[in-house]
């Protein structure tokens, strides 16, 4: 078999394997008609979600301060679509990051994605927020500094669409705030002026993530 032949494979059960999930999503949504406004898993409704509008606007209009989210958030905006990989560090961002509910963020894709699939986006919603039928670990937490460097090395996707960091070295385009100064400052970043600090620290956010989903446990 060759290399062309082998890729080939690949993408068809690729495709497929996205058929079944469609189809597995029609399935729990037909089965289960509550599930865009109720997790499936129980012990979810007594999770401490938090209220922030402020925080869930930025997260809306890609200025979260985190160059992939912001990225993925703004090129949703500009063209009714997202990479499946940014999708789901958006979507880990928003409900374990910031601890807003998963309805608010699945409303939003709802609202804005082109390909908006009632069945699928609620899926992912609940896969993702760890609450759903074969959930994602709650304690999964994407890093989106680490996803922005492992699937955006060059940092070519947030140069695109966050204009403002287009002059940053790739070492520095997924965390601004860690670059020297004097690089910020040639790029012409102005950390709170041309792009908002990170809007919460990565570790904090994961430590009260991690200590919410033990609460329901308990």
């Amino acid at each position: 078999m060759d290399d062309r032949t082998a890729k080939g494979n690949a993408a068809r059960e690729a495709y497929l394997r996205q058929l079944g999930w469609r189809e597995f999503a029609a399935h729990l949504l037909y089965h289960h008609p509550e599930s865009p406004e109720r997790a499936l898993r129980p012990e979810f409704a007594a999770f401490p979600w938090r209220t922030d509008p402020e925080a869930l606007r930025a997260w809306t209009q890609g200025k979260t301060g985190y160059p992939l989210v912001d990225a993925g958030m703004r090129e949703l905006w500009r063209t009714g679509w997202m990479h499946n990989r940014v999708r789901m560090v958006a979507a880990s961002f928003l409900v374990k990051h910031l601890l807003i509910r998963w309805q608010e963020g699945a409303a939003w894709f709802w609202d804005t994605l082109v390909d908006a699939d009632l069945a699928n986006n609620t899926l992912g919603w609940q896969w993702v927020a760890g609450c759903g039928a074969d959930a994602a670990p709650y304690f999964r937490i994407f890093n989106p500094v680490l996803q922005g460097e492992k699937f955006d090395p060059a940092g070519d996707y947030v140069r695109r669409w966050v204009g403002e960091l287009s002059g940053l070295p790739e070492q520095w385009i997924h965390q601004p705030w860690n670059a020297p100064a004097a690089i910020r400052e040639k790029a012409g970043v102005g950390l709170g002026r041309t792009y908002p600090h990170p809007i919460i620290d990565h570790d904090a956010a994961r430590e009260r993530a991690l200590a919410a989903v033990k609460s329901i446990k308990r």
